[in-house]
């Protein structure tokens, strides 16, 4: 107990250190006092607008629904439909840049304002948009993921999974509804994706044992030059995130390795903004990219009160063409989402919250079960302690023993499956 204490305790000490590419930084597309346009009214866009504004940015926002959480903090909304050429012309009329908040978006539509504004994201939008376009980047690039196939047919599907073996997980290629579009198959009696979704394209993939996931959030400038957070670990429910944790609990080798892979990707790709790397670390520390998220993502939440800059400034600095800046951890922290379901509770704990717990509420009308409402950063200088805090919490279910083993291992050639503390 007193030795993984001590582990966990010393990991917050850690800061990245690879040694990162940096160019020259030309001038910046937009200086502070001009307007950048946001499309997408969601909690990415308020939380990119509330930081853009200390830089002394202004911002307008198109969303097809009034009173929208970007809205809400922007100089102005647009209400409008995003494939609409009408609200497109509105939103770049009012803008001297465009930067969209998230990525399922007409590609048509982001081509239009290429050709109007500047878009520094640019409106290659295809590989986001498309698993299995996702997979044949990361192989371009050399970057290891599990096994997987792509098919059209429940053949195809049937023949991938005899090759594959069971288990396997099956993905839709497109749609990123959270919690939606994954089955996980043991056996062939476990339920099946329709055969309408499988012919539009699915993607079979091999479920391997990993024993934790982390994600990695980097930058990368106009310019080229790149930032890279050190990695932070997940917790989902339900195939949603519940819980990041940061630092994350593992080996030295291992968090220079998935700073490495974040590079690698990020300077192939020549991605402009903030990207999102999942990673799952397998039992002998192996570690496989699984998902790639082209904006600043739930798992960088933390970063708002545990590091400087946040995700969201390093964000807007890429975007416009201001040097980007190297995180600098100030504490350990724990980010927990709140949904729909916790609203109750959460009201009722609201006065009660410790001063190391931050409130980010996104200002949305309407809760719903599943529905991401805000989130809480607790920050401190002990993981044990925070971990011990947020567990007990009467606002969400305690971890279970399962995401305590998953916490307390390090990923290190054999996992202890016990918790932090007796």
């Amino acid at each position: 107990m007193h030795q993984e204490r001590q582990e966990l305790n010393c990991l917050s000490k850690q800061e990245s250190n690879f040694p990162y590419g940096q160019s020259s930084n030309p001038s910046p597309l937009v200086v502070p006092g001009q307007t950048i346009g946001v499309l997408g009214g969601g909690q990415l866009g308020r939380m990119i607008i509330l930081e853009g504004r200390k830089l002394g940015y202004r911002f307008v926002v198109l969303d097809p629904v009034s009173d929208s959480p970007a809205g809400q903090v922007a100089d102005e909304q647009i209400v409008g439909a995003y494939d609409s050429p009408v609200s497109m012309e509105q939103l770049c009329d009012k803008s001297d840049l465009v930067v969209y908040e998230f990525e399922d978006i007409d590609l048509d539509m982001v081509q239009m304002i290429e050709t109007i504004k500047p878009l520094p994201q640019g409106s290659n939008l295809y590989w986001t948009k498309n698993r299995g376009h996702q997979r044949k980047i990361l192989q371009d690039a050399q970057i290891p993921l599990a096994p997987c196939h792509v098919v059209t047919s429940k053949a195809q599907m049937l023949e991938a999974i005899e090759e594959l073996q069971l288990p396997c997980v099956l993905k839709t290629l497109t749609g990123r509804d959270y919690g939606k579009g994954q089955w996980v198959i043991r056996t062939l009696d476990d339920p099946l994706p329709p055969v309408e979704i499988i012919e539009k394209g699915i993607l079979v993939e091999k479920l391997v044992p990993y024993v934790k996931e982390i994600s990695v959030i980097v930058a990368r400038g106009i310019s080229g030059e790149v930032e890279i957070y050190p990695p932070v670990m997940n917790i989902h429910r339900n195939q949603i995130l519940h819980m990041t944790i940061s630092p994350a609990p593992i080996k030295e080798g291992i968090r220079e390795r998935a700073e490495q892979i974040a590079y690698q990707l990020v300077s192939q790709i020549q991605f402009v903004g903030v990207l999102a790397i999942q990673m799952f670390v397998l039992v002998d520390g192996t570690l496989l990219v699984n998902e790639l998220s082209p904006r600043p993502h739930n798992s960088g939440h933390i970063t708002m009160d545990s590091t400087n800059p946040c995700q969201f400034e390093q964000f807007v600095r890429a975007v416009t063409g201001l040097p980007l800046r190297k995180p600098v951890r100030k504490n350990t922290g724990i980010m927990v989402n709140l949904f729909g379901e916790h609203l109750d509770a959460f009201r009722d704990e609201l006065t009660k919250l410790p001063s190391c717990a931050k409130v980010h509420w996104y200002g949305k009308s309407v809760a719903r079960v599943g529905r991401k409402m805000g989130h809480i950063n607790f920050v401190g200088d002990s993981l044990q302690d925070l971990l011990e805090l947020v567990n007990e919490m009467p606002i969400w279910e305690p971890l279970s023993g399962q995401e305590w083993a998953a916490i307390s291992a390090m990923a290190n050639n054999q996992v202890e499956d016990k918790r932090l503390y007796a």
